[in-house]
């Protein structure tokens, strides 16, 4: 059974199932999604972009952007279509980080953990020198 909850657009009350919005807010978002989908079957509307897209239907890039994401709109279909990275602002058509940031991502984890492990083998080094005890032969023998 569903929970009582705010619509995150509307704020307000109605019981949440699946979604996070009501029942009226899903209804308008399909009716959104119909007229974008609408436009963009138009065979010379399908190079259009995502502002020009924004223009024509007048909805709103978010949810335009959500529909992608869901893709409920298959980018494939829609060369022009994308949306921005979230770190950088290149356009893309899938996920929230393009190709370089994704990599850059990766090149500075692997180097916080070269850094990591080199910080461990010191420490781990300098323990092994203070429990290291050394005799000295006093008498020269």
């Amino acid at each position: 059974m569903g929970e009582l909850a705010n619509c995150v657009r509307c704020d307000t009350v109605y019981v949440k199932t699946t979604r996070n919005i009501c029942a009226d807010c899903y209804q308008k978002e399909e009716q959104a999604f119909h007229k974008v989908y609408a436009f963009l079957r138009v065979r010379q509307n399908r190079q259009a972009t995502l502002s020009e897209i924004v223009d024509a239907t007048e909805v709103k890039e978010t949810l335009i952007t959500k529909f992608i994401k869901e893709r409920r709109l298959h980018v494939k279909n829609f060369p022009n279509l994308g949306y921005s990275c979230e770190n950088c602002n290149t356009q893309i058509t899938s996920g929230k980080l393009c190709d370089n940031c994704i990599n850059k991502l990766k090149d500075d984890l692997s180097t916080f953990e070269q850094m990591e492990e080199r910080k461990l083998n010191q420490e781990l080094t300098a323990e092994k020198k203070v429990n290291t005890y050394y005799a000295i032969d006093k008498h020269g023998k």
